[in-house]
């Protein structure tokens, strides 16, 4: 090769290294999370230039109009309501049916130290934002701005609609969704680890074995004015066959005393299809937050617990309408319930909303 040749390759080698940093460097999973919520990321990311482009500084602007707006109608409220009437937290929660709503989890239970979520919806994979195609990201933030639209608004998400889409585009699943809120809530996330379970409740990370699990899921820990925290949300079926075989109540049995929370829970522990995983909570929380999509007040023995509601119990909606409890109501009017001044639920008008906590008087049973 001749001497000319010769210098412009390397200076050829030189041009697509110095354009290569912005694309080709691993970002942190503080940083993706960030850029995904529409937050500045640290400076010398890879991320950094792409929040220099007119379709993030978009993205960013609708995701601070939107959150500031949750904050100011829902969040702040909560976080009030939970310091005045929830005096004991206890370091776990459990969350079934939550799908990636990490949002109201923390607003509801801001002390906790681990979460634990489930639901139907796939975890997917670690979202790798440096590997997509540039001209691609818009579409994709604003599919992502599009999946949790309903909770941000109407406090929950519409179950046929999440699969959608949490099934399509380049961020899928729930982890890309409770990356922004964890972000959105201030957090800084310090590790994330795709985990399956084992039908006895150990939790395991090799990755062949986890397609092969009935509650596959991810491992987050993360941090906030310098207390660490534990995520664990598991794609699993909650319903009684795969709740006896899947492993996740062995897993949630494992980690003491807990409180737990059910919010939007299409009435499913009203049934006979999930009787294990209601016996669960009722054996294992010391106090449970519900609306009253939760466990009927039917399964209460006041004699073990103590029943308090707040908001206004009305009808269900439509679909949901032979849900009904007249002893709800009656309980309500008795007690002449505090009103709320925030809504969550199929009934999320603040008019609308029932929430019922219910704690336990005795000890709750070692698992």
């Amino acid at each position: 090769m001749s001497p000319m040749k010769i210098v412009v390759a390397v200076l050829a080698s030189l041009v697509v290294f110095a354009a290569a940093p912005a694309r080709s460097a691993d970002a942190t999973a503080d940083d993706t999370a960030k850029f995904l919520a529409g937050l500045p990321v640290s400076d010398g990311s890879p991320l950094a230039p792409l929040t220099q482009t007119p379709g993030w500084r978009a993205h960013a602007s609708q995701f601070n109009s939107s959150f500031a707006a949750f904050e100011k109608r829902q969040s702040s409220r909560i976080a009030a309501w939970s310091k005045e009437h929830l005096k004991s937290p206890k370091p776990t929660l459990f969350y079934l049916f939550s799908g990636p709503d990490f949002l109201y989890a923390d607003a509801f239970f801001p002390q906790a130290t681990t979460y634990v979520l489930a639901g139907l919806e796939p975890v997917g994979a670690i979202p790798d934002v440096v590997k997509a195609p540039q001209g691609a990201i818009p579409h994709e933030l604003a599919r992502l701005r599009v999946s949790m639209r309903t909770l941000l608004s109407i406090s929950f998400f519409i179950t046929d609609r999440m699969k959608s889409d949490l099934r399509h585009g380049r961020f899928l699943g729930t982890l890309p969704v409770i990356y922004v809120f964890l972000a959105r809530t201030g957090h800084s996330i310090k590790d994330v680890s795709l985990v399956y379970l084992e039908p006895n409740g150990d939790v395991k990370t090799d990755d062949a074995a986890r397609a092969k699990s009935l509650a596959q899921g991810v491992k987050i820990t993360f941090s906030k004015d310098g207390r660490d925290q534990t995520l664990y949300y598991f794609s699993t079926n909650l319903a009684n066959d795969g709740a006896k075989k899947g492993g996740f109540l062995e897993f949630a049995g494992k980690l003491g005393e807990a409180d737990a929370f059910v919010k939007s829970a299409s009435y499913l522990l009203h049934g006979g299809g999930f009787t294990v995983a209601r016996d669960f909570l009722l054996d294992h929380a010391s106090t449970i937050v519900q609306d009253d999509s939760g466990i009927p007040l039917m399964y209460f023995d006041q004699s073990k617990w103590q029943l308090e509601p707040y908001g206004n119990y009305v009808h269900p909606i439509s679909i949901f309408s032979h849900r009904y409890q007249p002893s709800m109501h009656q309980l309500f009017v008795k007690a002449k319930a505090p009103k709320l001044d925030f809504g969550i639920g199929y009934r999320y008008r603040p008019n609308e909303t029932s929430i019922l906590v219910a704690t336990r008087k005795a000890a709750a049973p070692k698992p």
